[in-house]
């Protein structure tokens, strides 16, 4: 049970990933209210792997040999014991390269609307999969937030698309269409 919530702690769809994501989009978003969007957001998902962390850890800590050879975790014990190592469920190890940040407001802003979804879906699987209610209650409560996230960065594209638009940006924007 383990392995599948390593994908949310360091795969590419995963709470580390988000929340470097949306801290580091922040510095180029060109409002106040989706500067602190995304830091609140990008916060709240670095709670998010903390806990991610503590299910893995209490789920690997007693393990014995057997347990381990039995349920394939072996691979990923081999190189990390029971530490708790940022790698997608397939075992390859978390890469800034499955993040996004452009720099431009409405590619940000739907690079994050996806992620959640993304986040959303790998939860969903997770929930198949697993039975105990402990573990159910906490990605419970994770899918929840990432609906939630969803709705945010659906309003906040909203606020910039609307902004924009004020500037006729789309249609005429001085930066790009200047003559030489």
């Amino acid at each position: 049970m383990a392995s599948y919530h390593m994908l949310p702690y360091g795969g590419p769809d995963g709470e580390l990933g988000a929340s470097l994501r949306y801290l580091s989009q922040r510095f180029s978003m060109p409002y106040p209210e989706l500067k602190g969007l995304l830091t609140d957001i990008g916060t709240e998902e670095l709670g998010h792997l903390e806990m991610v962390g503590a299910i893995v850890y209490q789920l690997t800590r007693n393990l014995s040999v057997d347990e381990i050879k039995k349920s394939g975790f072996d691979t990923y014990f081999v190189d990390h014991t029971t530490g708790v190592y940022p790698t997608a469920a397939s075992g390859f190890p978390f890469s800034a390269a499955s993040i996004a940040c452009k720099g431009d407001v409405i590619a940000d802003l739907n690079e994050d609307l996806a992620a959640e979804q993304k986040a959303r879906v790998t939860y969903d699987n997770i929930l198949r999969l697993v039975d105990d209610p402990d573990v159910r209650d906490v990605i419970k409560f994770l899918r929840q937030r990432e609906i939630v996230h969803y709705q945010r960065f659906g309003e906040g594209l909203r606020l910039a698309t609307d902004r924009l638009n004020e500037k006729n940006f789309y249609a005429f924007n001085p930066s790009f269409d200047k003559k030489k």
